[in-house]
């Protein structure tokens, strides 16, 4: 019998009591809540066969105590499946999403995503919530953390290689587990960078730029989909039945599990759509297959079911043979999933103490997320003074310079940091000189703000001495150094989740540290840790070297000690703009033209701003998307293409280009390749990623870097609805452009014949 039969044979069996008890979706409890729950009471649900699946679980004897409950409550054996946020790892954390789009490497997040499914699936879990793929182009925004960045080529290649990790090629294989695209749509296009707040997007952004991660990802073959927060065009998305059903189940083709976001349902009530009864009815038609935390569904949909769910005043009206239809579908999708990993064949199949205990933070996890620092830190300046001399005197300095507690980052819900290593520790073990450690500020000094960032447990902890105090320490320090090295930037909750900003820059303690380091002559290193992009104009003035860490999980100690002491080369690249200041975001590489364009300097009446100097972009920031340093230097060659002259849908343009490391270390580059479409029918973006290659190479070695250009890297979305919008192209002549990051290019012209 197929899959899809067993289910079809299962649901006739079903009560309608029993398949709407399926599409509730609760806690365990075990972790962290991010909303106001309905109702705590699991144990009560899985009695009585009102609990499809939970999440939050945290060990193997948790998942078989809650399966049992549920096998015993349910009349036809249902088992539920287990759920978990495992966005940058599970017990091993990663560095960031955001920093692992700054690798650009998709061997590197398969690998990850591998990882965090192999320890999971030893904990019970069967479904992760992950890969999270919101385009986030305003780093006010707390939860461009968790985003691979601003570009939907980068983030739509991440979306495939984390699938692919967390699913691999057999959905029972017991160390995979069934991925979740995150959030369903436009999350990160928030207004003003304000968490849950809504977005207004033309068709051709929201199907050309945030739809087309899903689109990978699906076609990678996610098993399941989250819905979002907020609203797109004014209509919240958790009952958008044009995207959910138009766009998602039609146009990509995606037949997986559609997950609402924690009381997601519940909340289009606050978004004005109507009463609980009411949103209920519209969420289920719209597409949502399971109610996470709100238990609208539970309530409501049994007498939505016999009586329809008609508001005239509202223009709704949806009979109840349609409310059942929209439920045996749902409810349909729900047992699909638990029969395609095998949960009705083996209930317990993933409960295995002894595969827990060795998959669980293996030395080969450790490994991979220390190299996975040095693939995605950033090296944003160096005047010379990195990789630190062996044997030099170090001044370490910084409130996060000993700290264990902020290693993390956000959303790392399973991970622990006491198993972490702090950079001091990873600097000792990697450095043979003298170091002296010193706090030298706070991070914050506002007692509300530390009260708000310490919501999940303290880790921001205020010195009871004066400022003047510390930083007369961090001098003296400095001062007998002959390198300083100042761990600085956000606490870990400053980014992440319901963490917007209005200010981007460092806080002010930092800053009036930086400010005194920088007044003792002493070189200066910032080691920057944060969960998005900063505004550090001055920052960079005073200091001689800066590299952006980012947060970097378990092995930060040792991968970021890598970095400095020269064991490994920085190899990450920019995965979203840095702004110079707050006021220039949102900021990104992918400007449109103007009919005032900038002209690279201050003119009055153009595309620009009174008070930013002539050296910083306006549209695109003080470092763009695609930079990053090396500890050597790399030369290009001149581009050339095998043919100028192109015609047909099946023609492809063949680009060469030939990198040098002319500098005396091994070092890693990322080659990238952008298409610039100079004639077409709507505003387009000056220049759009189609392409990157990561490539290390020794000293004096050179390498030829080959893209292959299709058709389909030419088009573009146009539409004027969001169901309308097709990939059209326009034939002409493009330009090519290959270099090190997205304003350091060389171009050639092709011509595109139809």
């Amino acid at each position: 019998m197929s899959d899809h039969d067993f289910v079809a044979a299962l649901l006739q069996r079903m009560t309608l009591a029993e398949k709407i008890g399926q599409l509730n979706l609760l806690s365990a409890g075990e972790g962290p809540e991010t909303g106001s729950p309905a109702v705590r009471n699991v144990q009560g649900r899985l009695e009585a066969g009102q609990l499809g699946g939970l999440f939050g679980t945290k060990s193997v004897r948790s998942v078989r105590a809650w399966q049992e409950i549920a096998l015993a409550g349910s009349a036809h054996g249902i088992p539920l499946f287990f759920a978990e946020d495992v966005i940058h790892g599970h017990r091993t954390i990663f560095p960031l999403p955001i920093a692992l789009g700054c690798a650009f490497n998709p061997q590197l997040w398969h690998d990850v995503a591998r990882v965090a499914a192999i320890e999971a699936s030893a904990e019970g879990i069967n479904h992760v919530y992950a890969p999270m793929i919101d385009i986030a182009r305003d780093p006010r925004w707390g939860r461009i953390a968790e985003s691979p960045g601003e570009d939907p080529y980068l983030a739509s290649r991440y979306a495939e290689a984390m699938v692919k990790g967390f699913e691999g090629d057999d959905p029972t294989a017991l160390d995979t587990v069934v991925s979740c695209l995150k959030h369903f749509i436009a999350y990160g296009a928030a207004v003003g960078g304000r968490d849950y707040d809504n977005a207004s997007l033309s068709p051709e952004d929201t199907i050309g730029v945030y739809a087309e991660p899903f689109r990978a990802g699906i076609a990678a073959g996610a098993g399941s989909v989250m819905g979002s927060f907020n609203a797109l065009n004014k209509r919240p998305m958790h009952a958008h039945r044009e995207m959910i059903r138009g766009w998602l189940r039609g146009k990509a083709g995606f037949e997986g599990l559609m997950v609402a976001d924690y009381t997601g349902i519940m909340e289009l009530s606050a978004h004005g759509l109507g009463d609980r009864e009411t949103v209920s009815g519209l969420a289920l038609i719209a597409g949502i297959d399971m109610d996470m935390m709100g238990e609208d569904y539970l309530n409501h949909l049994p007498r939505l079911a016999k009586e329809g769910l008609s508001r005239p005043e509202s223009g709704i009206e949806i009979s109840a043979a349609e409310i059942c239809s929209a439920v045996d579908e749902a409810c349909g999708r729900v047992l699909l999933l638990k029969k395609r990993i095998g949960l009705f064949d083996d209930p317990f199949r993933y409960c295995d103490d002894d595969r827990a205990a060795k998959a669980t933070l293996a030395p080969a996890h450790r490994r991979l997320a220390r190299t996975s620092i040095t693939e995605s830190s950033v090296l944003l300046k160096n005047d010379g003074v990195l990789p630190l001399e062996p044997g030099s005197r170090i001044a370490m300095v910084g409130a996060a310079a000993d700290d264990r507690t902020n290693l993390l980052g956000t959303w790392s819900v399973s991970g622990d940091h006491r198993q972490a290593v702090t950079l001091l520790e990873g600097l000792h073990a990697a450095h043979d000189g003298p170091i002296t450690c010193v706090k030298g500020s706070d991070i914050v000094e506002d007692p509300i703000l530390a009260d708000r960032l310490n919501v999940h447990g303290q880790t921001v902890f205020l010195d009871t001495r004066s400022a003047t105090m510390m930083i007369d320490e961090a001098v003296a320090a400095a001062r007998a150094a002959h390198v300083t090295v100042a761990v600085v930037g956000e606490a870990r909750e400053a980014s992440g989740e319901c963490s917007s900003l209005t200010d981007i820059t460092l806080p002010h303690p930092q800053r009036v540290l930086i400010e005194a380091l920088a007044a003792t002559g002493t070189p200066l290193v910032l080691v920057v840790k944060a969960g998005r992009p900063l505004a550090l104009e001055q920052e960079m003035k005073l200091a001689d070297a800066v590299l952006f860490v980012w947060f970097t999980g378990t092995e930060a100690g040792h991968g970021v000690a890598d970095i400095l002491t020269g064991e490994a080369d920085p190899s990450g690249r920019l995965a979203a703009s840095f702004p110079a200041r707050t006021g220039q975001v949102p900021v990104h590489y992918q400007a449109e033209s103007t009919g005032r364009p900038y002209p690279g300097r201050f003119e009055k009446f153009k595309t620009g701003y009174l008070d930013l100097p002539d050296t910083i972009p306006a549209a695109t920031g003080l470092f763009p998307f695609g930079f990053g340093l090396s500890y050597t230097r790399f030369s290009y060659s001149k581009p050339t293409v095998d043919e100028a002259r192109l015609k047909g849908p099946d023609a492809v343009a063949v680009l060469r280009v030939t990198v040098t490391n002319e500098g005396e270390r091994t070092g890693t580059e990322v080659v990238q390749l952008y298409i610039s479409d100079p004639i077409a029918r709507i505003t387009r973006p000056m220049i759009e990623l189609r392409g990157f290659e990561k490539i290390t190479l020794q000293p004096g070695m050179s390498r030829e870097v080959v893209f292959h250009v299709t058709r389909r890297d030419l088009a573009y979305a146009m539409g004027e609805s969001l169901l309308d919008v097709e990939w059209v192209w326009d034939p002409g002549v493009f330009v090519l452009r290959v270099g090190r990051n997205s304003r350091d290019l060389q171009g050639i012209p092709i011509h595109w014949d139809a």
